[in-house]
């Protein structure tokens, strides 16, 4: 009886294939050899020695797509990789062809419209220039008098920055460059785009961990972040509320203070800890762990580490690390970015930094924010929280940064017990 047909032809098909598989016929004398003969063995290391060294990875930022290629990226070049990772995934396989050359029929009208109505914000912001420029050559007398004048002025030029953020707010290519970390904080757009990004999250963030940590009213009586703040130990970056170990935060803080609108103003950085035990007055005082004043920042400009300031022309108090006795409740730590308003006094804004500190002395303790900032046409604009409590390395630390006090340890009192009062037995029976 023959076999059926379905069950031949798979056999005869692999038969067939199996010497086209291998190099040669398979010896059957060298079926089971496990060793390599001499003759092998010399080919084999003069192969090996004589193969060069793998070339360097030539890493893009725009094109690398795993964690290995971003580290590696990051050691070698110091670059970060550009966009998403499934973004750059993407890459990799496409044909590079620019992003505003798309060849979607649909994606190019729609760029033909929002084209016109981009002309037509330009044409109404040469318009708008023109209207101020006049405004500003008009005598007060004829406005209203100097504050209706000022005040025009004003709405005139909020509303020309309104048109300048019209103008691009719709452009694909001005998203795609936000979106890849590629904008230009010197224009109003990506200023705007980055305000609302940092409002639609972090700032909310920010604003439960105030609220839910009593800064508000513990230390100021009202705060609207309009800068973002992130603060940073080395390579390590710290979240609202986030427990930082004590030698982590021995060495000054790193900050990034991002201000969304135009031009550079001077600042003012002040840490402090509003949770210090007062055993005198068996309640909390304040203790400021660094100061700095005359600090200048833009929205380019961002980058402020606390450890590169200048001790002469900026530093108040230098960096205290921050601390918690053994057995007491942790403490909060508010880092506060403090805008220095122009006065009669100082057409920039600087603070004299001899005069401030003769008039706050060394004493750090009982360090009051309201009392700092008041008369000084100061206001902050941004903050960042963190907090500290006793560990292991509480102990070295505040022995190298030569603190007293360190050896005091806090315990609970035990209520004591009410006397007992025998009752009458009598009165059971």
């Amino acid at each position: 009886m023959a076999l059926p047909t379905y069950t031949i032809r798979p056999a005869l098909r692999c038969l067939r294939r199996a010497p086209a598989l291998g190099s040669g016929s398979i010896s059957s004398s060298h079926s089971f050899k496990t060793t390599t003969s001499k003759q092998d063995e010399a080919t084999v290391e003069t192969t090996t020695s004589n193969t060069p060294p793998p070339p360097p990875l030539d890493l893009d930022p725009n094109t690398v797509s795993t964690r290995r290629e971003e580290r590696l990226l990051l050691r070698t070049k110091g670059v970060h990789p550009i966009g998403s990772r499934r973004r750059r995934a993407a890459l990799q396989s496409s044909d590079n062809v620019p992003f505003e050359q798309m060849p979607y029929q649909c994606f190019q009208e729609a760029r033909k419209v929002l084209q016109e109505d981009r002309e037509s914000k330009l044409e109404q912001i040469t318009e708008m220039r023109r209207r101020i420029a006049r405004w500003q050559n008009i005598p007060a007398e004829e406005c209203g008098g100097e504050v209706a004048k000022k005040g025009k002025l004003v709405r005139m030029q909020k509303y020309l920055e309104e048109l300048k953020i019209l103008a691009d707010i719709n452009d694909p290519v001005i998203k795609k460059r936000f979106e890849d970390g590629m904008g230009d904080m010197n224009r109003p757009i990506y200023r705007h785009l980055a305000d609302q990004k940092w409002r639609a999250y972090k700032r909310l963030l920010l604003m439960q961990r105030i609220s839910q940590m009593h800064i508000v009213p513990d230390i100021l009586a009202h705060i609207d972040p309009t800068a973002e703040v992130s603060l940073g130990f080395g390579r390590r970056n710290v979240q609202p509320g986030e427990f930082v170990d004590s030698r982590v935060s021995e060495m000054p803080a790193r900050l990034n203070i991002q201000v969304f609108d135009k031009g550079e103003r001077f600042v003012s950085i002040a840490v402090m800890d509003p949770d210090v035990p007062d055993e005198e007055r068996d309640t909390f005082g304040s203790r400021c762990h660094f100061l700095a004043v005359n600090i200048p920042v833009s929205p380019t400009s961002t980058s402020v580490p606390l450890s590169k300031l200048n001790k002469d022309n900026h530093i108040v108090y230098p960096w205290l690390p921050p601390y918690a006795q053994k057995g007491a409740p942790y403490h909060r730590l508010a880092v506060f970015v403090i805008q220095q308003d122009k006065t009669s006094f100082s057409a920039d804004g600087r603070v004299d930094v001899e005069t401030l500190r003769k008039s706050m002395g060394r004493r750090r303790e009982r360090f009051s924010f309201r009392r700092f900032t008041q008369g000084k046409n100061m206001h902050p604009i941004g903050m960042h929280l963190f907090r500290s409590k006793w560990d292991d390395g509480t102990d070295g630390v505040v022995q190298r940064a030569d603190i007293e006090g360190f050896n005091v340890e806090f315990t609970r009192k035990k209520p004591e017990k009410l006397p007992y009062k025998k009752k009458d037995g009598a009165r059971y029976r």
